[in-house]
């Protein structure tokens, strides 16, 4: 296509989208559940369809020698896909926050007034390899009233288009516009400078999901607000009152479960005064998982199979298995280390002492702060949000897991009874 025609096109889906934000955010709470729960039925028929587009994905991306992570990450599964329509059914269960009254309260004069949630309107998602997504920010965006337009990145581009015809479907049937949710149908990189300019005004918001080179470039270049978080570098501190066995536990499953996703610990810091019990069994069921473990002088000192980490390991969201390792001097020097070096997504502290924990969530600015559990409930489904559309980790609007309730706005009511103002 050339440029000229990626504008047209995307200016069309822009209007389409303009024009189906109305209807929607005077939908009824009824009709929105009943297309969600049509969706998710789509989805659960259509199973075979979509993991047979997902194998053409996955051919693709081993030819284009995507590492064993990104591949994770576009990967989709039964379990997966069960897991896909069991989160449109949690969205559709969740209350509609559309019309929600925030809080509301009466002036001295009389004046009656209501803080109310609104839908934002028209939603820009741009986001990677994860195929999920697609199914998770449409149905988050619909329970909010808001129409959305969806750039997928090529590598999941048969899934997510098989994904998003179930979710047409499910709009269809419950008599809303099908153009509420779209799917930008090309690859071309030119789909997303149009969209980040606004589409003339139709999109209201951009919400970039995937690596550091697409979120730069969402944030420097939108002329529209953005919700978006940088990288996960995410860390686990281990203090000198933690549980070992719970320790070793947290720090695998933190870093293993899935070392592709953005809540993945990515550096560990433990306690100089916990290391003669807690870092030997650590580093060891790392080891024995597949880890690649890069750790500062002392720790390679302990643990022979480490390799020194440089200064830009601290620095690095590796999504793979590979973690950075560091003794520190307790929770002050954990704090001074999170705070020179994190991207401010989420962090986590295994403790008993009180104090501790307690220090540690009062003087750490993250999105997200855990204590004796894993980094990777960094999630809006774990949270009972039912999906996300990201983890923003800007402080203005949006913060933390991307939910129903962070994609509304809202407007003020005001009730009088004849009061002119003096």
């Amino acid at each position: 296509m050339t440029e000229h025609d990626v504008a047209a096109l995307m200016a069309g889906i822009g209007a389409a989208a303009r024009a189906a934000a109305r209807p929607l955010a005077l939908a009824s709470a009824e009709r929105k559940h009943a297309a969600l729960v049509a969706m998710a039925e789509a989805v659960r028929k259509d199973a075979e369809k979509i993991l047979a587009a997902n194998a053409l994905d996955l051919d693709n991306a081993e030819k284009a020698g995507l590492t064993p992570a990104m591949i994770d990450r576009l990967t989709l599964t039964k379990d997966r896909l069960r897991g896909i329509e069991d989160g449109i059914r949690a969205i559709a269960a969740l209350k509609d926050p559309v019309g929600e009254v925030i809080a509301a309260w009466r002036q001295p004069n009389g004046l009656e007034i209501e803080r109310v949630r609104t839908p934002l309107g028209v939603v820009g998602v741009i986001y990677e390899s994860r195929p999920n997504v697609t199914a998770d920010a449409g149905a988050l965006c619909l329970k909010a009233g808001n129409a959305v337009i969806l750039r997928g990145g090529s590598d999941s581009f048969h899934s997510s288009s098989a994904i998003h015809a179930c979710m047409t479907r499910g709009l269809k049937a419950a008599g809303l516009p099908e153009t509420a949710i779209q799917l930008v149908p090309t690859a071309d990189r030119a789909a997303v400078g149009e969209m980040l300019k606004g589409l003339s005004g139709n999109i209201d918001v951009i919400v970039p999901r995937g690596g550091r080179s697409l979120v730069e470039r969402v944030q420097a270049e939108a002329r529209v607000p953005v919700f978006a978080h940088l990288e996960g570098i995410c860390h686990l501190y281990v203090d000198k009152s933690a549980d070992r066995e719970m320790a070793v536990a947290l720090a695998l499953n933190g870093k293993m479960r899935r070392p592709g996703v953005c809540g993945a610990t990515e550096t560990l810091l433990v306690d100089r005064a916990a290391a003669p019990t807690h870092l030997a069994p650590i580093l060891a069921a790392l080891d024995r998982a597949g880890c690649e473990i890069r750790a500062s002088e002392e720790v390679c000192a302990a643990f022979p199979a480490a390799k020194p980490a440089a200064e830009a390991d601290w620095r690095t969201e590796y999504l793979d298995a590979i973690i950075s390792v560091k003794l520190v001097d307790g929770v002050g020097e954990a704090i001074d280390h999170i705070e020179k070096y994190s991207s401010h997504h989420t962090e986590a502290i295994v403790a008993e002492d009180g104090r501790a924990v307690k220090r540690f969530f009062d003087e750490i600015d993250s999105a997200i702060l855990i204590h004796n559990a894993s980094t990777q409930f960094a999630d809006g489904g774990e949270f009972g949000m039912g999906a996300e559309i990201g983890i923003a980790t800007g402080r203005m609007h949006a913060r933390g897991p991307v939910g129903v309730e962070q994609l509304t706005s809202f407007k003020y009511r005001v009730h009088g009874s004849g009061q002119a103002r003096a």
